[in-house]
């Protein structure tokens, strides 16, 4: 993809047509400011760059029928969500319609270059189904914070040998393409906006439990990054004062206190306390114990393991709950590899905030649960490229 849209005007119908769909020149006509002939003249000068091609007749409103335009077909992202144990590697379309998804176990700690090999087999390997000749654009996201204008990490605690990697250069030039990184759960917040929950949300969180603690924020639709992009982290917010040591170097994170590595080692605790025959089976059976095995526990019963999920929950919600007394949000979504410990989580998380925000906060504020899963961060990595390509140049 060499042609990026000339003007605002051109970026406002590609994004339109990106999120709803083929659609005729009277219904875009409906939804921008311009004038028919404007209108007319822009659509025109997009159909000449080859970013969108007319698509047949639409339905009549009455006298000479319009025509459907879409983007064009051929037109591929590729969404990248690295996570701190897991590689998910996607195509999409223009649309970000998920056309092919490979997910791979690999720990961030083996550092960039190994992580980034990995990465390009992926990409090479839904290349070989046919899915794509070649990307468009391309966007990754990373478990920690991110300098967002140049798509550098920064510090990122669990994240060794990655400070000041220069991500978005050297995938681009192995990809050949336009590239752009960000914090992963800015990402997921993308992806649940675009496709998912949080569709038609215009102020909202987005938390992600999983081996670490984020939040997406997101502010009259558009992602919030701060200053220096680290806006979110939130997982290091104080949780326990003197509390357990983090990561990041100082004590009771709520990161420290409640996450999947943070569950894992309660778990194991347990386990070898004699706490619950159930995560002691677990552990002899496996070798170790995770997040999901803590799940599974609950889900046949064991209390100590509910226990762990309750507590855990509470904690979060604690902070949530100062979260939502700040921000006001319309809808928090609660996402990430953790979200396997399903309801009971989630209504700890609820009753925490519910119980210590101020009402008029939380009187119509919906908590659940993201509906995309792992498709979440790939769908939001290719929305990042598309918002970037699809702007003016």
């Amino acid at each position: 993809m060499t042609a990026r849209p000339a003007n605002a005007h051109q970026a406002r119908l590609l994004k339109l047509l990106r999120d709803g769909g083929p659609n005729s020149r009277a219904q875009l006509g409906d939804q921008v400011d311009l004038s028919r002939s404007k209108l007319a003249v822009e659509v025109d000068r997009l159909l000449e760059t080859g970013l969108v091609v007319a698509d047949g007749l639409a339905a009549s409103r009455g006298g000479r029928r319009s025509h459907n335009i879409r983007l064009a077909p051929n037109l591929r992202f590729l969404g990248v969500d690295i996570g701190a144990t897991s590689v998910d590697v996607a195509v999409t379309n223009a649309e970000l319609e998920v056309l092919g998804h490979l997910n791979q176990p690999m720990d961030v700690r083996e550092g960039p270059v190994a992580v980034f090999e990995q990465v390009l087999a992926m990409a090479a390997k839904l290349r070989a189904t046919g899915l794509a000749e070649g990307f468009d654009g391309a966007g990754i996201g990373v478990p920690g914070p991110v300098r967002f204008p140049e798509g550098v990490p920064v510090a990122p605690p669990i994240m060794p040998g990655w400070d000041g990697f220069p991500v978005r250069e050297a995938l681009s030039q192995e990809l050949g393409c336009p590239v752009m990184v960000d914090n992963d759960v800015n990402l997921m917040a993308m992806g649940e906006q675009h496709a998912g929950v949080a569709r038609s949300v215009g102020d909202f969180l987005c938390i992600k439990i999983g081996t670490g603690i984020g939040c997406g924020i997101v502010v009259g639709g558009e992602v919030h990054r701060g200053t220096t992009g680290s806006a979110g982290d939130i997982g290091h917010i104080q949780a326990v004062p003197d509390g357990r040591p983090c990561a990041c170097g100082n004590r009771g994170c709520l990161e420290a206190h409640f996450s999947g590595a943070a569950l894992a080692r309660d778990a194991l605790e347990a386990a070898q306390q004699g706490l619950s025959a159930e995560l002691a089976s677990r552990l002899e059976t496996n070798g170790g114990l995770t997040a999901v095995d803590v799940a599974a526990a609950a889900a046949a019963g064991d209390a100590t393991s509910l226990d762990l999920i309750r507590e855990g929950g509470t904690r979060t919600g604690q902070v949530i709950a100062g979260l939502v007394s700040f921000f006001n949000p319309g809808l928090v979504v609660i996402g990430g590899g953790v979200t396997g410990l399903g309801h009971t989580l989630l209504a700890a998380i609820r009753t925490q905030v519910y119980r210590q925000s101020l009402p008029l906060a939380t009187g119509n504020l919906p908590i659940v649960l993201g509906e995309l899963g792992p498709n979440a961060g790939v769908i939001g990595a290719a929305r990042l490229i598309s918002d970037h390509l699809f702007s003016p140049a």
